[in-house]
């Protein structure tokens, strides 16, 4: 039986998997939101699939997305990574994640978690959206506006409103599943009973 996704996915089965088993799941752990929020920033003027090719080669080359090491890398570190072709290989996205690590625990201090930091913005509970179709779908909110300028306030780069609403959409804050894609339901159901 053929189920309807929402139209991005196509019919990469890279693609399928994630859209089918991990994109908009709740997700409140900080090692994954810290790796979402890298890869989205790397993906910058890339396609999501590209970065979604290179992900498990991002892992191998970052400590698996170990902040605290990611933090201390120095510039020998950062040139071998600029090497590394199973990465992007833009000096600044390298060293963004070196910075953005080092952010990335002051928050943890702050708030005991990152989770607890990002989810504020969306009062700490997945948002039920109802797009008909992906052209409805926002490339940002106000939401995002308001993560983004507190992430780009505490330092961190690649970080851009756009960039802020897709870490939403990945990790699940919103919803934003197609109403006809079967995920919708199923993650719309999973939401209303964790209240």
């Amino acid at each position: 039986m053929n189920q309807t996704r929402c139209a991005w996915a196509g019919n990469d089965a890279l693609y399928l998997q994630y859209h089918d088993t991990e994109w908009g799941v709740p997700l409140h752990d900080d090692r994954g939101l810290f790796e979402f929020l890298i890869l989205e920033g790397a993906q910058a003027g890339l396609s999501w699939i590209t970065i979604l090719r290179k992900r498990e080669n991002y892992r191998a080359a970052f400590d698996n997305f170990n902040a605290a090491r990611i933090a201390a890398y120095d510039t020998d570190k950062i040139a071998s990574l600029l090497l590394n072709p199973g990465i992007v290989r833009n000096r600044l996205k390298v060293q963004s994640t070196v910075s953005n690590a080092q952010q990335f625990l002051r928050v943890q201090d702050e708030f005991g978690s990152f989770a607890r930091f990002l989810w504020q913005f969306v009062g700490g509970k997945p948002r039920q959206n109802a797009w008909r179709s992906t052209a409805c779908v926002p490339a940002s909110t106000p939401e995002s506006d308001a993560m983004s300028l507190e992430l780009k306030r505490r330092g961190f780069k690649f970080v851009g409103t756009t960039i802020c609403y897709a870490l939403m959409q990945a990790t699940g804050m919103v919803n934003d599943h197609t109403t006809d894609c079967f995920r919708h339901e199923e993650l719309r159901r999973s939401a209303v009973a964790a209240l």
